[in-house]
């Protein structure tokens, strides 16, 4: 039986990393870095949205590919590997996941058009303090269709134009639809240690919501959509990982120490074998959480917490470990083994840190023994 994806899906994945190749190369990625930088490359935003890639899993009717997930998987990954620039994680996995899981047929077709061509960049704010996001640490307070309250950290908040904010109606968890640019909302940037996918904190005061969803589903889909976008970042990190087992290879390949290749050495040996165990595994079940995903099935959330706690310690542990395969020179700003370090800590804390996805899963498979 192949687990793999199929001679069209590894096309598609093949072009996504020819054209990220040529597109974003690591130089591109340092610009970011700089203190002036806007928060993404609008650039590369608008020639990912050329290639549809917003789209891949939008309905057509509302001017996606309507391809899929698995197919979305394939982007996400290479996404990772080239540590693309742009909020793509926030506005396809979360935002448009959103409005297709609890949108209104008028929502949809409001916003997920300009999503598909790039004219919307979206964003989710849940969080409030440290910690899983519960409904006892929700203080966000929506009133007479006002919402006020603070989110922080936003992932892409200083760039994005609207957002899908949880918050409380009656003391009852739900989601809304924020414009972002729209009156009663402030927002300022937070520092972060990738600065290529910036965070905010967003204050509202009377700001106008949309409600999305019923009065009360607040949490519950907001946890649905967290294990389907658990899945897709799962992939940039896997790609990321591959990416930094690449990188380490190749220099031990090229270094040469005391009269021989570094990667010659059995200490090296042992790195790279190890990277290499663990990203295999992280990829195992992200196809297990690419699997679930797209057939919606009712494994997904454990298959989503498998994916996101394998994938953030291959992902760290690739990072890591690129830097020490490159020595001393690994640390320094002219190599680029830094930037999947920033951003293997960025990704590791998005839509829930590997703790708190650890304690999820140990949760749910405990209630399914029960049972």
């Amino acid at each position: 039986m192949n687990f793999d994806f199929s001679d069209e899906q590894l096309a598609l994945k093949d072009e996504a990393r020819k054209f990220l190749a040529a597109k974003c190369p690591p130089d591109r990625v340092r610009k970011l870095m700089d203190e002036d930088s806007p928060g993404f490359d609008p650039e590369l935003w608008a020639q990912v949205a050329e290639q549809g890639w917003l789209g891949a899993a939008i309905p057509e009717e509302h001017g996606g590919l309507g391809l899929g997930y698995l197919e979305l998987c394939c982007i996400a990954e290479e996404l990772g590997r080239a540590v693309a620039p742009v909020p793509f994680a926030s506005t396809v996995y979360f935002f448009a996941e959103a409005l297709l899981r609890a949108g209104t047929a008028e929502q949809k077709a409001k916003y997920l058009p300009q999503v598909v061509t790039g004219e919307i960049i979206g964003t989710i704010a849940s969080a409030e303090q440290a910690g899983p996001v519960s409904a006892a640490n929700i203080s966000a307070e929506v009133s007479g269709g006002k919402l006020s309250g603070v989110k922080m950290p936003v992932t892409d908040g200083v760039v994005a134009h609207h957002a899908v904010v949880l918050a409380k109606e009656g003391g009852k968890p739900t989601l809304y639809i924020v414009d972002l640019n729209g009156p009663g909302v402030s927002r300022e940037a937070v520092n972060t240690i990738d600065r290529s996918r910036e965070a905010a904190r967003v204050e509202f005061k009377d700001a106008p919501v949309e409600r999305l969803g019923e009065v009360g589903d607040g949490l519950a889909l907001f946890e649905a959509i967290n294990d389907r976008a658990a899945v897709l970042i799962s992939f940039e990190q896997v790609g990321g990982a591959d990416m930094c087992l690449e990188m380490a290879k190749n220099y031990a390949l090229d270094r040469f120490a005391f009269g021989r290749q570094i990667g010659g050495y059995q200490a090296i040996k042992h790195r790279l074998a190890d990277m290499y165990a663990k990203n295999v595994l992280a990829r195992g079940n992200a196809y297990y959480g690419a699997w679930a995903l797209n057939s919606d099935a009712p494994e997904l959330p454990i298959a989503a917490a498998g994916a996101r706690i394998s994938a953030s310690d291959a992902y760290w542990f690739a990072a890591r470990e690129n830097v020490q395969v490159h020595g001393g020179m690994g640390f320094t700003w002219e190599v680029d083994c830094h930037l999947h370090y920033r951003r293997s800590r960025q990704l590791g804390l998005v839509a829930g840190s590997a703790r708190s996805w650890k304690h999820r899963l140990v949760t749910m498979l405990e209630r399914r023994n029960a049972a």
